[in-house]
């Protein structure tokens, strides 16, 4: 058989796939019963290198959380294998690179009390809310996928099995750690699939902002405590919080395009903790999102601004505190658009569709993307028995995802991470 690239045609990894369907789901299900928070999943992590073990894979762990990246060394003509010889344990050979693509799952659950009522369901206060179970399980099936047609494999696959996407920035946390210097470089391209509730079976992405970045705005208003009864003697915190609210939704409307939209909700309040009593000091906290790095920067600003105008007609102080949790997740137009096309080869233009709209929901797959051009892809798996319209979204207690179609979401990983490496 060639071993070159261009004449070497695509396995056939939607009917592969489908021979791993069974373990797939088993491997999913064992995950959702079982599920961890935040960076450190030691029983996820150990699930994942017993997956991938006898695959033939370079395997590195991090230092300050439970992930796991394992890189496939392709053997055809273009990778380090066959263009220059292998060194220790598959590496490429001093002075070569292999073309390389990196495709992502994350592995961390929610501090989220499972009410679905499965069989398989969670019952130690966690869950897999946001299918992240489906990821796992997916990657593993990719790199399985892969790994059986390593010889033909024009260049290098890395495999991100990440934790602490939801609030602990984990992506961040391995490239911190160096991971491009374990993996032999920065890759070519990054890939990420993510479920999502919906039409069963569709693939979704776009160019350019395809989620915002999340931002906490907290504002607190200083005064003198004192009793309720003799407001005269003191000055009242929560009087300047009002104003403030009352004028923020406003800030937001008129200082921002609606072309590069922000969404701020107001979800936290705090003051005084008796009724009787005046505070000292009373707060707000806010959800920002943003779609682009301007309007992140902005933000504060006008939020500053506003804060402490109407603190100093109040005579009181504000104390404003902005943090940028994630950036926004911006593809690249061009590997977007090879996305797109790829997918459509393999499962056919009905079932893959460009995103009209970013989401304004984040993902700390935008570090990545901000290395590395490539693209984040959503992937909708409500089970058929539910209206797609009706079903319970991401983060519910009581969401729903069909890992009957974990081949299919295997089998697009897959072929991303084949068809880029053969362009």
């Amino acid at each position: 058989m060639s071993t070159d690239p261009s004449t070497t045609s695509a396995p056939d990894f939607r009917a592969e796939a489908r021979g791993l369907a069974d373990h797939l789901r088993d491997l999913r299900r064992d995950l959702h019963r079982d599920p961890e928070t935040g960076l450190e999943l030691p029983h996820t992590q150990a699930r994942v290198l017993a997956e991938l073990e006898g695959l033939g894979l370079e395997i590195h762990t991090g230092r300050e959380l439970s992930s796991v990246v394992a890189v496939l060394r392709g053997g055809a003509a273009g990778s380090a294998d066959s263009a220059a010889g292998t060194g220790a344990e598959g590496a490429p050979a001093a002075g070569t690179r292999a073309p390389s693509v990196l495709l992502r799952g994350d592995m961390d659950a929610l501090p989220v009390a499972e009410a679905t009522g499965l069989d398989y369901a969670s019952t130690n206060g966690a869950m897999h809310a946001c299918g992240h179970d489906l990821h796992i399980s997916g990657l593993v099936g990719a790199a399985k996928l892969l790994a059986a047609h390593r010889a033909q494999l024009p260049g290098d696959v890395i495999f991100m099995f990440q934790p602490g996407e939801e609030a602990d920035r984990g992506a961040k946390v391995m490239l911190d750690e160096g991971m491009w210097d374990a993996v032999g470089g920065k890759p070519d391209a990054a890939f990420g699939i993510h479920v999502w509730s919906g039409e069963p079976g569709l693939f979704l992405t776009r160019p350019g902002t395809m989620m915002a970045g999340a931002n906490r705005l907290f504002v607190t208003f200083r005064g003198k405590a004192g009793h309720a009864s003799r407001p005269q003697d003191s000055l009242n915190p929560v009087l300047p919080l009002i104003d403030f609210c009352h004028a923020f939704q406003g800030m937001v409307t008129s200082g921002f395009s609606v072309f590069d939209p922000v969404v701020a909700t107001i979800t936290q309040l705090d003051g005084s903790t008796a009724v009787n009593a005046i505070p000292g000091e009373a707060s707000m906290g806010a959800s920002v999102r943003t779609l682009s790095a301007e309007t992140t920067a902005k933000f504060p600003v006008l939020a500053r601004r506003l804060a402490e105008s109407v603190a100093a007609s109040h005579g009181a102080e504000a104390v404003v505190d902005w943090i940028e949790q994630y950036p926004p997740t911006v593809n690249d137009d061009a590997e977007a658009a090879f996305a797109l096309d790829a997918l459509r080869g393999m499962f056919g233009a009905e079932r893959v569709v460009e995103s009209p709209d970013p989401v304004m929901g984040s993902e700390d797959f935008s570090y990545v993307l901000e290395e590395v051009p490539g693209a984040f892809l959503f992937f909708q798996v409500s089970p058929e028995h539910i209206d797609p319209a009706q079903a319970a979204t991401n983060h519910s207690p009581l969401v729903e995802f069909d890992d009957a179609l974990l081949p299919d979401q295997a089998a697009a990983l897959a072929g991303l991470a084949w068809a880029r490496l053969a362009r």
